[in-house]
């Protein structure tokens, strides 16, 4: 539907505010329901992290941001991970980039992990979690983190979220998201080939060779952050690759990084998978320990949000910072050919 006015004088722009009234609703789409299936046996890795907080604010942003309508330009796909922590300036840091997601009300949110710090309980998803990034539950698909699951094995985590989560205890599951599938792993139970949640990911994968892919989940492959490239996703990150998979996102170190293309040995590779960590929604930032393999951008200066654009066929990213800071990052690619 196109729409084209030409203003003149008072009456006219009163015109125009109604007409965009009445026919706002109709932009909204519905945001498809996770698939699940498989149920391996769960384990979990909970280690504590420590925060450093960057100053925090919660002004305003500008006006709300034009998302392209879907099956046009592609859906808007936005998150972060490391989230809500009331223990580093109030939580803040979730507050502010609470309002960058404000500023997208069509957008599909995906989150990589550690909603609510430090434990994960009851309390702080409903004090921390809830006012913040909470009032985005409805279009919100989550990946567990090590600190979802450090109060009763995650028990609040699963509570909170309900199918969105996956099945309980299991956290992995798939989805559509316009002409591209999406994986949500779960990096706190088993992992290497042979397991039953890597079993799943290839059926899954077998089962939807789109010419689209992307994944996500907590503890990064590759990172220049406090953790490290951690090679517990090494046998996911292979059967992506061999599948033609386009991203992955993650988290775990408090801060942002973009990696260029990699294939399953970590070699830059045009058509391999191109990999950011996001662990910037607010719940502290960590300081680089060096510069990982293949990494062409990162910063720890700021939260903020990754924002995608997936189209068929290609991709547009920009990570977009909390208000009243400036560091940016954005850039496009294409999709792998199906394998």
């Amino acid at each position: 539907m196109s729409l084209q006015i030409v203003c003149r004088g008072v009456r006219a722009r009163t015109v125009i505010i109604l007409l965009l009234v009445a026919i706002g609703p109709r932009l909204a789409h519905a945001q498809p329901p996770p698939t699940t299936t498989q149920p391996p046996p769960t384990t979990t890795q909970p280690p504590p992290t420590t925060t450093q907080p960057p100053p925090a604010t919660t002004t305003e942003p500008g006006a709300t941001t034009t998302e392209p309508k879907p099956g046009e330009e592609g859906v808007t796909f936005i998150g972060a991970g490391d989230i809500a922590n009331c223990e580093v300036a109030g939580g803040g840091g979730a507050r502010s980039t609470a309002l960058i997601l404000d500023r997208y009300p069509n957008a599909v949110i995906f989150t990589t992990g550690d909603h609510a710090y430090q434990t994960g309980s009851e309390k702080e998803f409903r004090s921390c979690y809830e006012p913040t990034w909470g009032r985005f539950k409805a279009r919100t698909h989550p990946s567990v983190g090590n600190h979802d699951l450090i109060t009763d094995k995650g028990k609040p985590y699963y509570d909170y979220f309900g199918e969105a989560a996956g099945p309980r205890n299991l956290g992995y599951y798939s989805y559509e998201v316009g002409t591209w599938h999406v994986i949500a792993l779960n990096s706190a139970i088993p992992a290497r080939k042979g397991t039953e949640q890597m079993k799943w990911l290839a059926e899954d994968l077998a089962a939807h060779k789109t010419e689209c892919t992307l994944a996500y989940w907590h503890i990064a492959r590759y990172s220049s952050g406090a953790h490290g490239s951690d090679p517990l996703m090494a046998d996911a990150w292979k059967i992506l690759y061999d599948a033609g998979a386009d991203v992955v996102l993650a988290s775990h170190d408090h801060n942002y990084e973009r990696f260029a293309p990699m294939d399953d040995k970590g070699k830059p590779d045009d058509k391999g998978i191109r990999s950011f960590v996001v662990g910037t929604g607010g719940g502290g930032v960590y300081e680089f320990k060096g510069k990982a393999q293949n990494s062409e951008v990162k910063d720890n200066t700021t939260y903020g949000v990754l924002k995608m654009v997936l189209k068929p066929g290609s991709y547009d990213f920009e990570f977009i910072p909390m208000p009243g800071k400036t560091f940016r990052d954005s850039g496009s690619g294409k999709c792998s050919p199906v394998k």
